[in-house]
């Protein structure tokens, strides 16, 4: 199923994964205020389907995911303009959503596109990739949180390297700090996309949902917090029906079948 009705994005609902495609080659996929707001609702629409288990953003064009914000907008913010929530919000959104999200990454991933894949719960790419924090070269900083998720991501001296100097960093260079996961060949990136979706979708669907917000939530408060956190979801999820059968699936030696209680 797909959604005609975006101008910047493309939707394509194919169950058990929801695929958003930034859809503005011409501009190498930069992103905008127009295309940010349909990126906001094509989430919405995704987060609420049951049909779909795994929502992946991808970028359309082969030549970049998405290349940066777009400078002629950029060019006109200012500080209330910078502070507004469709700005900041994204990427937040995508990690607050209760489903897994991947960021499948095909050529320069730069700017403003590299916070919105690190917004995603997975990233993975193709070999000719690349990723940068160029906001310094024009006087200003990131304002789509990577000065807080990179370092999150990467640890601290990458990510301040990547900060302070802007300079690119390459697929393989991504893989060995931890910026992606995975390098795939162009012609199996979405394949390897579908896969995934494919086998988190045989998981209770309460799964994903809580392990994020343990990662998440927990990552910001102290040890002792995040695990006393990991327990209490620990004892949410053993009273599950789901759980029930998870289990017993395992001891019978058959497929589960989860209803999501």
């Amino acid at each position: 199923m797909s959604d005609n009705s975006f101008t910047n994005i493309q939707f394509d609902v194919n169950v058990p994964l929801a695929l958003i495609t930034i859809n503005r080659p011409e501009k190498h996929n930069a992103v905008s205020l127009q295309m940010l707001q349909e990126m906001h609702s094509a989430l919405d629409q995704a987060a609420a389907d049951p049909a779909v288990k795994v929502i992946a953003i991808t970028g359309a064009g082969g030549r970049s995911f998405a290349s940066g914000s777009d400078l002629n907008e950029v060019a006109e913010r200012d500080l209330r303009k910078a502070l507004e929530p469709i700005v900041q919000g994204f990427a937040q959104r995508l990690e607050t959503t209760p489903k897994p999200t991947i960021a499948a990454i095909d050529g320069i991933c730069m700017g403003g596109g590299l916070e919105i894949a690190l917004g995603c719960d997975m990233r993975i790419c193709t070999p000719q990739s690349s990723f940068a924090t160029p906001e310094g070269k024009l006087g200003i900083i990131p304002g789509g949180g990577a000065t807080v998720r990179l370092p999150r991501i990467v640890g601290r001296g990458w990510g301040l390297e990547m900060l302070l100097m802007g300079r690119p960093v390459d697929a393989e260079r991504a893989l060995q700090i931890g910026l992606v996961t995975g390098i795939v060949e162009v012609d199996g990136l979405m394949a390897e996309v579908e896969q995934r979706a494919v086998h988190l979708a045989t998981f209770a669907p309460f799964v994903p949902q809580f392990m994020k917000v343990m990662v998440h939530q927990g990552m910001e408060g102290s040890k002792e917090s995040a695990l006393a956190m990991e327990k209490f979801g620990q004892g949410a999820l053993v009273q599950t029906e789901d759980k029930v059968e998870g289990i017993d699936a395992f001891l019978n030696k058959r497929t589960p079948s989860f209803k999501g209680r």
